[in-house]
């Protein structure tokens, strides 16, 4: 342990004793001034790239918005056109247009001639169902001895 305080203060007072000539010192100093400039030079580029990458981001951001702006400018020219208000008349108010007229029909009559959907077990599964649900109608089909 002793020999090696003693070596690292051998090389300590030799660095010293070194550090006495110009030229060395004159080196020690260059390096010294080269790594600062490398490390600011470092810092700089490290800066400039998250910028850039921020300015993509915003850029990025900037296009969704307009892209976002461009779509509600063309619903709010949907919404004044006249397809809109003679649609929204129809569904809303039961307004036509002059000269049509309106046939109402009863439910059963337009069932009888409605095309017929079978619906199997398989597309029975696939209809979301709450569970609660589920439950309910497994216990009406149990007690009715449905299958």
């Amino acid at each position: 342990m002793q020999t090696k305080i003693n070596y690292i203060k051998a090389v300590f007072t030799d660095f010293i004793h070194r550090l006495k000539d110009v030229r060395f010192a004159g080196q020690v100093i260059f390096v010294i001034i080269v790594l600062l400039i490398s490390w600011s030079g470092i810092k700089a580029i490290n800066l400039n790239h998250s910028l850039l990458n921020q300015i993509a981001t915003q850029k990025q951001q900037n296009i969704v918005q307009e892209l976002k702006n461009n779509n509600l400018r063309l619903q709010n020219q949907y919404y004044e056109s006249s397809q809109y208000q003679d649609l929204q008349a129809r569904v809303n108010f039961g307004l036509g247009d002059p000269g049509e007229k309106e046939i109402l029909v009863p439910r059963n009559v337009a069932l009888d001639y409605a095309p017929k959907i079978r619906v199997n077990n398989s597309q029975k599964s696939r209809i979301n169902i709450s569970p609660i649900q589920q439950d309910i109608t497994g216990w009406v089909n149990y007690f009715l001895h449905r299958t």
